[in-house]
């Protein structure tokens, strides 16, 4: 007759290996070990110890309960025959526990020898399956395909559906991750063999696999309604992985929506949830990425330097690995951050020619060519990121992977643009299919091409911009035309005007007019009234040397304009929006204001050409001039 204690242990089995009940098991395994301990039970104490640490590796996640469980694993193994299948079964659980923890492999690898060495199937497939955890990294693909090979093979001699089914779902998983086009066939034999005989957590990874695909291919609020119900299904198992996998899953969609910012609350309570694995650092880049886009520049750099710690300190590659580097190049992308874009595509590079997942195949990112490509558009190498985000495309196509796909397209003409200028025909062909790839989604590409071009006054030079592009040129007359007109893209500003608004006038025309009430002084004031903003942004974010550029450059531009209406100081022009003092009067001839501000507008723009091609490329297809003078981006 069985006993109260063997019934405990049974129906702790029961719900761990064939439902996948994980709450309910720990619940059993737990009376289970306070009973055996109490009679003095080895063999029982052991299996309850066993049983304790689930399906997977770290399943009790606050310290509190992890060291319990591993003092009792211990203990159990201390009181057995150290050649009992009980006792191997014990040390390969802690060596795999220890290995997760610390990111190695090596322990369990050994274990793993030793089980075939044992022949005992029971103790080889859970060193198999828990093994497999502990080589989820980008290194790893080959091994990890042969560990789940042979658990699916070692599951016919142990009698236990479940070692089948995690060899199943491990193989499928993998053949994900190394973006194998049989994949999916993989993953259909998975639900074959799980039809009609519920195992709630197989099917509630293999439901998060399902929110990925249904995200890959653009079904995102299919893919919401999926990643809520697998939520709470894993809740219901007591799955300790199912919070974490719902908000990245969410933070994947909100991303291809443009939403990511709106995460900021619900990352930051992630990160300081006492469940998460020491070695997980994915939330820090989740939330730099996320703080970017949102706009808040110190906390999205606060993570990033945590960062700079953990995964870009060249250290262990975890499954989160991938993941956290296509945050760190986005963030670094937002943030202008050249060197942290660098330092992190010279550790994603060797990993190129794989899709960006965080393992068990629940959140897909697309190539990881594409990282490449955005940290090449941001330390300013457009010939290098047009290479990586044409392959990119190709890669996120195979996929199928219609999201990422899109926003490799928008990437590839922004880095053309930078490349060959924005009127060029490959960059706006790739750039209007992102954008019909997005519309057709439903979802946001962002506008990465810069068509305008701007200039600022930096000390005795300028500084001419145009997306990343930038070109430095020395003061000329002509460069103070050209920025009248590019701050007033569209408009028209006669060319007497420019000439009478400089600081080395040429004559204008008759009869006299007052210079700053046409669209010229429109178009210092404006600048003006831009310069007050940036000022007052800058200031905000704690920026005070950007802030200081910019208010030398109103202060010279209000020196100039002072000078150019004949006051004695700048003492009226205290804002952008009003200019004191009495402007000057001019006359002259039109037609030699025409010949003079046109030459001047040249010369300068052929400064900037000799200095950046691109940029001059632009102007000259961009500015006219002639009695009226003006730029015309669009």
């Amino acid at each position: 007759m069985i006993g109260t204690l063997e019934w405990t242990l049974l129906d702790g089995e029961h719900a761990l290996l064939v439902k996948g009940d994980m709450r309910r098991a720990r619940e059993r395994f737990d009376h289970a070990y306070e009973q055996a301990e109490q009679r003095g039970e080895a063999d029982a104490l052991a299996r309850a110890a066993l049983g304790l640490g689930g399906m997977w590796v770290h399943e009790h996640r606050t310290a509190a309960a992890a060291a319990t469980v591993r003092v009792r694993q211990r203990d159990a193994l201390a009181r057995l025959d150290a050649g009992s299948p009980l006792a191997l079964r014990l040390r390969i659980r802690l060596a795999a526990e220890d290995d997760y923890r610390t990111g190695g492999q090596d322990a369990i690898m050994a274990l793993v020898s030793e089980a075939r060495a044992a022949g005992d199937p029971v103790a080889l497939a859970e060193a198999l399956g828990l093994a497999h955890h502990c080589v989820l990294g980008p290194d790893d693909g080959p091994r990890r395909m042969e560990l789940a090979r042979e658990l699916v093979g070692v599951a016919s001699r142990t009698g236990r559906r479940s070692d089948l089914l995690i060899g199943l779902l491990w193989r499928a998983v993998d053949l994900l991750m190394e973006a194998d086009p049989h994949a999916e066939r993989a993953l259909g034999e998975l639900r074959g063999t799980l039809d009609g005989e519920g195992q709630q957590a197989i099917e509630s990874v293999a439901g998060a696999i399902e929110v990925m695909l249904s995200t890959r291919g653009g079904r995102f609020e299919h893919a919401e309604e999926r990643a809520a119900a697998c939520y709470e299904r894993g809740l219901a198992a007591g799955d300790p992985e199912a919070p974490g996998r719902y908000v990245r899953q969410l933070a994947a969609l909100r991303w291809y929506q443009g939403r990511i910012g709106e995460l900021v609350p619900l990352l930051t309570d992630l990160l300081n949830s006492p469940v998460l694995p020491a070695m997980d650092d994915s939330p820090y880049a989740g939330l730099a990425v996320a703080a970017a886009v949102a706009g808040d520049r110190r906390l999205a750099e606060c993570m990033l330097a945590r960062l700079r710690r953990g995964v870009l300190a060249d250290g262990p590659r975890t499954s989160t690995w991938l993941v956290s580097m296509y945050a760190i190049v986005e963030a670094a992308d937002l943030l202008g951050d050249a060197e942290l874009a660098a330092r992190a595509a010279a550790l994603l590079a060797p990993y190129a020619a794989l899709p960006v997942m965080t393992s068990p195949g629940i959140v897909c990112l697309g190539s990881a060519r594409h990282s490449l490509g955005v940290a090449a558009i941001t330390t300013g190498d457009p010939g290098l990121a047009v290479a990586h985000l044409r392959r990119a495309v190709h890669e996120n196509l195979a996929l199928g992977h219609w999201p990422a796909v899109a926003l490799s397209r928008a990437r590839l003409g922004q880095a053309l643009a930078l490349r060959d200028g924005p009127r060029d025909e490959g960059a706006r062909r790739q750039l209007a299919l992102a954008a019909q790839e997005a519309q057709t989604l439903g979802m946001h590409v962002p506008a990465h091409v810069a068509e305008r071009v701007t200039c600022r006054r930096a000390g005795p030079r300028w500084r001419v911009e145009l997306g990343a592009r930038t070109a430095f040129v020395d003061h000329c007359v002509g460069m103070l035309h050209l920025a009248a007109l590019l701050a007033s893209p569209g408009r028209e500003i006669p060319a007497a005007d420019l000439a009478a608004g400089s600081p080395d006038p040429v004559p204008a025309p008759a009869p006299v007019r007052r210079v700053l009430d046409g669209p010229a002084g429109l178009a210092y004031r404006n600048r003006l009234a831009q310069l007050d903003t940036e000022i007052a942004e800058l200031e905000a974010a704690h920026q005070p040397r950007r802030a200081q550029e910019r208010r030398a450059e109103r202060d010279w531009l209000l020196a100039e304009l002072a000078s150019a209406t004949g006051l004695a100081s700048a003492t009226g022009l205290t804002s952008a929006t009003g200019v004191g003092g009495p402007p000057r009067t001019s006359g002259g001839s039109e037609e030699r204001a025409r010949t003079a501000v046109g030459k001047a507008i040249r010369r300068a723009v052929d400064r900037i050409a000799i200095a950046d091609p691109v940029i001059g490329g632009e102007l000259r297809a961009t500015v006219r001039t002639g009695l009226r003078c003006s730029y015309d981006p669009d």
